[in-house]
């Protein structure tokens, strides 16, 4: 049995026809239509998730701008996760809320991380989240001091944490992460600190399979008890001069069934928690489900 996360929430944002452009990104929804908010958190567990996120990714200033963040930032911040909170409460399922820890500085974007400027910004995301949030996902993780930044805040929690490492989308020699470090020495860390699972996604799903295996083998190796999954993307390759908030990124043609046939070999080789990244809808999410119950 595995846990079964949502989808991604700005492109079901748009789907549905919430207002949504660059650079706002899913934060636009929550300022101009918040009920389009809950409504895509309404479509994923529907098709059966047991986890949502709150829509929390874009409230920094790389979405919002810095005056704005500074205005409304943890506002909200704290809005999104009142709305997928009583999103939760209102389903007659026991769906667990995820707090987002995005990349505060920018997506894809090592370059631009400084832990000092990041702290403060990853605290306020805690503040507004921590009452309404059953655990914590930090999504899309570029390199491994952002990681160590995110945990040392999330360690003064009392909720469980996890970590979602974003990788990069080219032919390389082994796994590795968007600033190049390697999958390896990231995991090699992750055990280290300790941490409730740890996770790869907002990639595509064709090179999720190897950096499974990689962080399968030294967990083991650590003897710690740790939980391991994915959710990809359906997006195109996003290389390493990609510009996160100069258009939208292009879509690629993914069915559902085409989705889960990735999801089953993360599965297969030891993945217990899989979802959904931008891009994967709640088709995707419901064919997952599907398969779920067809082996219980």
């Amino acid at each position: 049995m595995f846990v079964l996360l949502d989808g991604g929430m700005g492109r079901e944002l748009q789907r549905i026809g919430a207002p949504f452009s660059q650079p706002l990104w899913s934060a636009q929804a929550l300022i101009e239509a918040p009920d389009c908010v809950y409504q895509a958190h309404q479509n994923f567990i529907d098709a059966g998730c047991d986890v949502i996120t709150v829509n929390s990714y874009a409230c920094v200033p790389f979405h919002l701008g810095e005056q704005r963040y500074q205005e409304q930032g943890f506002e909200l911040a704290e809005s999104a996760a009142q709305i997928a909170r009583r999103a939760a409460d209102d389903s007659e399922k026991n769906v667990k809320v995820a707090g987002c820890i995005p990349p505060v500085l920018g997506s894809y974007r090592p370059d631009l991380f400084s832990a000092e400027k990041a702290r403060t910004i990853i605290q306020t995301l805690v503040d507004a989240q921590a009452g309404y949030s059953d655990v914590w996902i930090a999504e899309t993780i570029s390199l491994i001091e952002e990681f160590e930044t995110i945990f040392d805040v999330l360690k003064t929690t009392n909720q469980p944490a996890y970590f979602a490492f974003s990788l990069m989308d080219t032919e390389i020699d082994q796994p590795r992460l968007r600033s190049g470090e390697s999958v390896a020495d990231a995991i090699r860390v992750v055990c280290e600190r300790g941490v409730d699972g740890v996770l790869f996604n907002c990639s595509q799903p064709e090179v999720m399979l190897d950096a499974i295996a990689v962080a399968k083998n030294i967990i083991e190796e650590s003897g710690k008890d740790i939980s391991l999954g994915a959710y990809a993307n359906g997006f195109t390759a996003i290389h390493s001069d990609h510009e996160a908030n100069d258009s939208l990124t292009k879509v690629r043609d993914l069915s559902a069934d085409e989705y889960a046939a990735f999801v089953r070999a993360w599965l297969d080789a030891g993945s217990n928690i899989v979802g959904g990244c931008c891009a994967i809808f709640p088709e995707h999410i419901a064919y997952l489900d599907a398969l779920r119950k067809s082996h219980d």
